[in-house]
C-alpha cells in the first residue's frame, strides 16, 4: 500500500505539475500526515524537489512538490526501418543524450552492434552517481520484421529467431522492457504527452511504415501477443489489389518511391520540413491517399470499440501532421457510416521521437507510475 501512495503521487505530480501536500491530500483522500510522510520520503529519495513558496490569502504559504529531473534516468532504443536511435532521458522526461545511426535495413548484427557502442557512449556521459539512478532500457521495435517486403534485405529473416531481449540483458545489468514501435509511440503519448487526453484514444504513426497504439481506461493495450492496434496491416477496400492494407497508402515507404518514380532523390529525413520541398501535386497525391486509407481504418475500428477521439502523429513536420488530419476528417466527413459517430482528430503532441522516448517510458512507468486508470478515479 504504501508503495503504491507512493507512486500515486509521482503520477499525479507528473500529470498535474507541481502540488502542495494540501493539494494531494485532497486529490487522493489520504490524511495530511500520511501524505506528508510520503512526500518526504520522495525528496529524500532525490524523486521530488520543493519549488518556490507560494502565499495565499490566508493561513500560511504552502510549498508545492514538483519532480527532480536529476531523480532517475531512463534509456530507449528505437529500432527502426532507416535507422536505430538510443536515447537518455531524465525523470520529467526531457531527452537529455542522443545516438543514431542509418542503415539500408536493419540487423540483428547492425542493431546490437550499435546498441554495444551506444550504451557505453551515453552512460559515459552520466556521474556515478546519475548511472546509479537509471532504472532501464526500454526497446521500441517493429514486430515480424522478417515479413518485410525489402528488395535485397535477405537478412531480415534473421530477427525470426533472434531473441532482442536477451541479447540486450547479455551486454547490461539493467532491466529490459520490449514493446512494438507504435504501441511505444503511444505510449509516450500517454506518458508526456497533452494532459488533456481522454480516457480511450486510438493512435496512428506514420513512418516509414504505418502503425498505431490503442489506450483503454488510460492504459496502453498491447494485447496477448504484444501486436494490438497493429494497424498498417488494416485490410482496406481492395481496389486494383485484393491484399491492399494501410501500410500501401499511408507510408511514408509510398512517398519515396513516388519520388523516385518521378526521378526524385532526398537526403533530409522526413521530420524536417526541408525533406518535403518537392513538387505540390505528389505532395498532394500522397497526402489524400493517405488520408483515405487513414480514414476508413478509423471507421473500421471506430465500428468495433466505441472510442471518441483519434491521436495523428509521426515523422513528419507539424504543417504536414496538421493537413493530413485536417484531410482525414474530411474524408470521414464525405463518407459518413450509418450507425457510427466519427470520433474526433487531434493531432500527437509528441512528434518524431515518439518511439524512442516511448521506449525509455517502459522503464519509467514500470517503476514510479500508477495504473493510469486510478488517476481517472482522484
Amino acid at each position: 500500500m504504501r508503495a503504491h501512495n507512493e507512486r500515486l503521487v509521482l503520477s499525479l505530480v507528473r500529470r498535474g505539475g507541481p502540488l502542495s501536500k494540501a493539494e494531494i491530500a485532497r486529490l487522493t483522500g489520504l490524511s495530511a500526515q500520511t501524505v506528508s510522510v510520503i512526500m518526504r520520503k520522495l525528496e529524500a529519495e532525490g524523486l521530488l524537489k520543493k519549488d518556490k513558496r507560494v502565499r495565499g490569502k490566508i493561513g500560511q504559504p504552502s510549498v508545492p512538490m514538483s519532480l527532480n529531473a536529476e531523480g532517475a534516468f531512463f534509456f530507449g532504443l528505437k529500432v527502426g526501418r532507416r535507422s536505430v536511435e538510443l536515447v537518455l532521458t531524465d525523470f520529467e522526461g526531457t531527452l537529455r543524450e542522443h545516438r543514431k545511426v542509418t542503415y539500408p535495413f536493419p540487423t540483428p548484427d547492425r542493431v546490437m552492434a550499435f546498441a554495444r557502442t551506444a550504451l557505453a557512449e551515453l552512460l559515459a556521459t552520466l556521474t556515478t552517481s546519475q548511472q546509479e539512478r537509471v532504472g532501464g532500457l526500454g526497446v521500441a521495435f517493429p514486430y515480424h520484421m522478417w515479413e518485410w517486403q525489402v528488395p535485397g534485405a535477405e537478412g531480415l529473416k534473421d530477427w525470426q529467431s533472434f531473441d532482442i531481449g536477451g541479447a540486450l540483458r547479455a551486454i547490461t545489468d539493467l532491466p529490459v522492457y520490449l514493446c512494438n514501435d507504435t504501441s511505444a509511440a503511444c505510449g509516450a503519448e500517454l506518458v508526456f504527452g497533452a494532459q488533456d487526453k481522454p480516457s480511450d484514444f486510438l493512435y496512428l504513426y506514420i513512418g516509414y511504415f504505418a502503425g498505431g497504439g490503442l489506450v483503454l481506461d488510460s492504459k496502453l493495450y498491447t494485447g496477448k501477443s504484444g501486436n494490438a492496434a497493429a494497424l498498417g496491416s488494416m485490410p482496406l477496400p481492395a481496389g486494383s489489389s485484393p491484399t491492399r492494407q494501410l501500410v500501401d497508402v499511408a507510408s511514408l515507404a509510398v512517398l519515396e518511391a513516388m519520388l523516385e518514380k518521378a526521378g526524385i532523390t532526398r537526403e533530409a529525413s522526413w521530420a524536417l520540413p526541408d525533406a518535403w520541398h518537392f513538387p505540390k501535386k505528389i505532395r498532394d497525391a500522397w497526402l489524400d491517399s493517405a488520408a483515405a486509407g487513414l480514414a476508413q481504418t478509423v471507421l473500421a475500428a471506430s465500428c468495433l470499440i466505441d472510442f471518441d477521439t483519434v491521436v495523428v502523429d509521426g515523422t513528419v513536420p507539424e504543417a504536414v501532421r496538421g493537413d493530413l488530419v485536417q484531410r482525414i476528417s474530411k474524408q470521414l466527413e464525405g463518407n459518413p457510416l450509418a450507425g457510427i459517430v466519427p470520433p474526433k482528430l487531434r493531432e500527437g503532441s509528441v512528434g518524431s521521437d515518439a518511439r524512442s522516448l516511448g521506449a525509455a517510458s517502459l522503464p519509467l512507468s514500470d517503476r514510479f507510475l500508477v495504473d493510469r486508470n486510478v488517476l481517472s478515479k482522484v
